[in-house]
């Protein structure tokens, strides 16, 4: 027979009280907590003359065996949590919330004082739940459950004033191994109050204990600064990892947040991260990983290989500090080393087999293949170059290694089967089509087809004028093209579409320097250009070019060396070893001409100006 409804219901209310009502006669004595379940006695003969049943043969218990403690859940009580239970479920929460609290209050138990929380929360009142938490822990203060709940309703109804006490309690009573999960939890929870300078101040209070002590101060004093930092308190946050890492010089935690803010606006923040670095010789890996990664996000590459030639020297055994190490030596045209440390890389990747990581090796094995490939074509192996790009499997990067077959075809003089190879890929969304295009267009100016390349991006233009990518392409080929006014007018466009668009800028500041025109407006843009990416040495080097030519040679060297000596560039290489000729350090010139030519052979404005030079190294 199918139950009905409402007897369903009483039937699913009555499993929970029989469950509620076993775990507390397992719980109720706290001097025994481990002590069995209370016996329940024979029933008595329901009627005249009725014999109870027999007994069934019991063994005999050891002497030592504890004697089992009544429950204090009485029939009423049973009938109470009953009753509540199935009001709660028949639409009343009010009633049934109050019903479950009082048999809560009245048997001392934390699983009913958690239901009746629960009961509050589903009928979305807050205050209620609230009142259940504390009546909890009036009811048993040494309740941690009760302590944390009462500190989550009260994030949630945001009465951030009232945690502080509660929340040094808790920290109080977290061992030293789970103190880091804890403070990520407190930032993650309280930077979601309203009041985020109120939300800092409650956590420093409520963290003031720890603060001092060189066994918590360091993490301690990193949550205040992460509060600080999501407040808007930079400065703050600074002084308050600058105070973590002089209390406690071994925890990552200070070191961790300065990571965070360096920035050429923040000039101390950067020596926390190297103190660390430097004075730890067990030093976390992960910070030293993300710590070169902040560096190239800054253009950096130099110390960026710095540190990971430090960590791999020190930890060989990590393949992801190789994977960068390589990308950042392919980039810089060190390309035996490079190979070396993508191959290590892709052996180290395959011998670990944690599923946990799997698809993170997966992306940094095709990076590496992706890497090797553009290794072996740049010395002409065209075979090995196919090799390495065959080994990519991932569907996801069926675009990436496909693009790149195009060119290693374009390279072999075949760009009709290249251009048929990008324009057979898949169109899954709108940025795959622009990508699929901006390739091609790619492959025709490698080709050195300027015309063709000039006036696809003109269509596409047409149909979307205001799309920056393609202005800023266009000005380019058309600059090939010798069209200068129209590469002018694409790119003011462009500054005017995109104001902050740095290598705008540039490219215009560059061409009248490189023209030997208007000189001053090239300085004034070049330098917008510096001030919005003050790090990239491209930009640098247009720096260097336009003192050259107002005739600030010692200004030029200055600013070229660094720029160089940050990115070995061929093209940067020209313009260094011209201006160091220019001055009569002929054989520095030479050697600077010989480095670039060992990078890039047939970079055009190396091979220019060494032709124009007459000079053959």
């Amino acid at each position: 027979m199918i139950p009905s409804p409402r007897r369903h219901r009483l039937a699913a209310a009555a499993s929970l009280v029989l469950l509620a009502c076993a775990v507390h006669a397992q719980t109720s004595d706290p001097a025994a907590p481990n002590s069995p379940a209370p016996i329940i006695e024979r029933p008595t003969p329901s009627r005249p003359g009725a014999r109870p049943p027999a007994a069934a043969p019991v063994a005999a218990k050891p002497a030592s065996e504890p004697v089992a403690q009544p429950s204090a859940l009485t029939a009423e009580l049973f009938y109470e949590i009953l009753m509540g239970e199935m009001t709660t479920r028949s639409g009343d929460p009010g009633a049934g919330y109050a019903l479950v609290l009082d048999a809560a209050r009245r048997l001392r138990d934390g699983k009913l004082f958690q239901r009746a929380v629960e009961i509050a929360l589903q009928s979305r009142s807050g205050d209620a739940a609230l009142a259940a938490a504390r009546a909890w822990q009036e009811t048993l203060p040494n309740s941690r459950d009760a302590r944390r709940i009462e500190l989550q309703i009260l994030i949630a109804l945001n009465r951030i004033g009232e945690t502080a006490e509660l929340l040094r309690a808790e920290v109080a009573a977290t061992s030293q191994v789970e103190r880091p999960m804890l403070m990520a939890v407190i930032v993650r929870n309280y930077s979601r109050s309203t009041d985020k300078k109120l939300a800092a101040s409650v956590v420093e209070r409520a963290l003031a204990d720890e603060l001092n002590k060189p066994a918590t101060g360091g993490l301690a004093w990193a949550t205040v600064g992460r509060m600080r930092l999501n407040a808007g308190d930079t400065t703050g946050a600074l002084d308050a990892a600058f105070k973590g890492q002089e209390i406690d010089p071994a925890s990552d935690a200070p070191a961790a947040l300065a990571l965070e803010m360096i920035d050429p606006s923040q000039p101390l923040a950067e020596p926390i991260v190297t103190r660390y670095l430097a004075n730890n010789p067990k030093a976390s890996p992960d910070l030293r990983v993300a710590y070169a990664r902040v560096l190239v996000e800054n253009r950096r590459f130099a110390d960026s290989s710095a540190q990971l030639q430090a960590l791999t020297s020190a930890r060989p055994e990590l393949a992801e500090p190789w994977l960068l190490l390589g990308s950042l030596q392919a980039q810089a045209r060190q390309d035996g080393a490079a190979e070396t440390s993508l191959k290590r890389y892709v052996e180290l990747a395959a011998s670990q087999k944690d599923q946990k990581d799997a698809d993170d090796r997966q992306r940094g094995t095709t990076q590496a293949y992706l890497l090797l490939s553009q290794l072996s074509e740049r010395r002409k192996d065209f075979t090995g170059a196919e090799r390495w790009l065959a080994r990519v499997d991932s569907t996801d990067d069926l675009v990436v290694a496909q693009t790149r077959r195009a060119g290693l075809l374009a390279r072999q003089g075949k760009l009709p089967q290249a251009r048929e190879v990008l324009r057979g890929l898949p169109e899954r969304t709108p940025e795959d089509k622009k990508q699929k295009f901006l390739a091609e267009v790619q492959l025709l100016r490698d080709a050195k087809q300027y015309q063709a390349a000039y006036d696809m991006l003109a269509q596409a233009s047409a149909a979307a004028p205001n799309d920056t990518d393609l202005i800023y392409d266009q000005a380019m080929v058309a600059e090939k093209l010798n069209r200068l006014d129209e590469m002018e007018r694409l790119l003011r466009r462009l500054i005017e579409l995109k104001p902050e668009n740095q290598n705008a800028y540039n490219a215009l500041g560059y061409s009248f320097a490189d023209r030997k025109i208007r000189l001053d407006e090239a300085r004034t843009l070049i330098q917008k250009a510096v001030q919005l990416a003050p790090q990239d040495p491209f930009i640098a080097d247009s720096l260097g070019w336009v003192e050259f030519r107002l005739g600030n040679t010692t200004e030029a060297i200055r600013i070229l060396e660094a720029a160089y000596k940050t990115r070995p560039d061929p093209e940067i290489g020209a313009h260094f070893g011209e201006v160091l000729w220019t001055v009569g350090q002929k054989d520095r010139a030479v050697t600077i001409w010989k480095e670039a030519l060992l990078s890039d052979a047939e970079n055009e404005t190396l091979q220019e100006t060494l032709k124009r030079l007459r000079v053959k190294p």
